[in-house]
């Protein structure tokens, strides 16, 4: 888990990014299957840890995923994202995503054009709390020593 870490004064800003490569790459199709489809980020908590702020995927504070919208295509691995809250920096991109027989969630996010082979890092979360209509993916980061859950919450559009 590399996670680069800037302390302030009150609160303590943290990036999230595990390197995809050391994850276990054979499939879990049932997984896979019941994520597909249109999603959207109805919440992310990190339970007993409120003051921490958490820049997710590299991209904006953890708190302007909440609306943001993910297609996962499970026939092929890839789908689309995008944040859609007004008030954080508009961002869309194709992602490459897979769900392993560990229960990982590994995810790539991509430049346009871009081919997954050619993106060397990626994200592994934790899936959790599947259900048909909703799912949890969680990331474990560091504050201060502890290890503190992430945690984003899925619930399905269509």
């Amino acid at each position: 888990m590399k996670k680069l870490i800037f302390l302030a004064a009150i609160a303590v800003m943290l990036f999230s990014c595990k390197p995809a490569s050391v994850a276990n790459t054979q499939l879990n199709k049932g997984s896979q299957v019941a994520v597909k489809g249109e999603w959207t980020i109805t919440a992310v908590n990190y339970p007993g840890s409120e003051v921490i702020k958490v820049n997710s995927f590299q991209i904006a504070d953890s708190k302007c995923f909440v609306g943001s919208t993910w297609k996962f295509i499970s026939n092929n691995n890839k789908g689309e994202m995008a944040l859609t809250s007004y008030d954080c920096p508009a961002f869309s991109s194709p992602i490459t995503w897979y769900i392993n027989k560990d229960g990982q969630f590994i995810l790539k996010i991509l430049d346009a054009g871009e081919k997954a082979k050619k993106v060397r890092d990626g994200y592994i979360l934790t899936v959790a709390n599947q259900t048909e209509t909703s799912f949890q993916l969680v990331d474990k980061i560091n504050v201060g020593g502890k290890l503190t859950d992430v945690i984003y919450q899925f619930q399905k559009s269509n």
